[in-house]
């Protein structure tokens, strides 16, 4: 079946918003970790945070969620939040931190397209933090079909980005 609509190519996604179960913790992932700004704090009910002063790209939330369990692995919702790197070094330089704080990495793959590493915030969500390699660069099939794949990223060539 053929699309007869299609979505305008400078069309992005604005933000996510996530249920968590301690807003607090959620910071000490998202704002001290991976390097977030707070945008906006309402107390322990919802955090609104970003990348480069943008009012918000992702959104904590504990109105139905707080101090509750993850939901399970096996049910539908969300697989993960991806957060795009505009640079391999800068890639290179959250995998440094993550290494450092010894947070646990869920995966780690090169698509081809793109090189991603993945983890799960406090609450159980998926995060992947990747960069997308040029376009020009992304492989294609004989007849212009984009290849992803899924293959070991090296890790130790990554971090070379940082002159380690």
């Amino acid at each position: 079946m053929k699309n007869k609509y299609k979505v305008p190519a400078d069309t992005r996604i604005g933000h996510v918003h996530l249920k968590v179960a301690d807003i607090n913790r959620s910071l000490g992932f998202y704002r001290d970790l991976l390097g977030f700004e707070v945008m906006a704090l309402y107390g322990d009910q919802a955090a609104f945070i970003s990348a480069g002063g943008y009012h918000h790209h992702i959104g904590l939330n504990t109105w139905h969620s707080k101090g509750l369990p993850p939901a399970p692995e096996n049910s539908v919702g969300l697989y993960h939040t991806a957060i795009v790197y505009p640079e391999r070094k800068d890639l290179a330089l959250i995998y440094d931190r993550l290494v450092k704080a010894d947070y646990p990495l869920s995966g780690a793959s090169d698509h081809g397209v793109s090189e991603a590493i993945y983890l799960n915030d406090p609450d159980g969500n998926g995060v992947e933090l990747y960069w997308d390699r040029p376009r020009e660069l992304w492989p294609y099939d004989s007849d212009g079909g984009m290849q992803m794949v899924t293959k070991a990223i090296d890790l130790e060539d990554l971090l070379m980005e940082l002159g380690f």
